[in-house]
């Protein structure tokens, strides 16, 4: 299941993070968000102990929404390193994510 991330673990769960982190800014309300969230709870499955693969909630968590600029959702930042790597706003097929995963490992 991916990781709930929040304003209060960010900092901890993302940015300190020693494998790549992929975090999927999301909304309930949102439609394209539950196209999307099926996509990231199987990559969290299949990047299990090789990459962060988790979810923040706009709504309730807007800190680093705003930090990185995030003005659409969904939108999929990629992290390696604490470092903003890449970024993907919509809805995408799995493939996409995988491939940047991919080559962040």
């Amino acid at each position: 299941m991916a990781l709930e991330i929040t304003d209060s673990n960010f900092e901890e769960t993302v940015l300190n993070s020693s494998q790549p982190v992929m975090v999927d800014f999301w909304a309930e309300w949102c439609g394209p968000c539950r196209m999307v969230g099926p996509i990231v709870e199987e990559l969290s499955k299949d990047y299990e102990g090789k990459a962060v693969v988790g979810k923040l909630d706009v709504d309730t968590h807007q800190q680093y929404a705003a930090q990185f600029g995030v003005r659409n959702i969904p939108t999929i930042l990629f992290f390696k390193n604490g470092e903003l790597v890449d970024r993907k706003v919509g809805v995408a097929p799995k493939e996409n994510y995988s491939e940047v995963l991919d080559n962040l490992l």
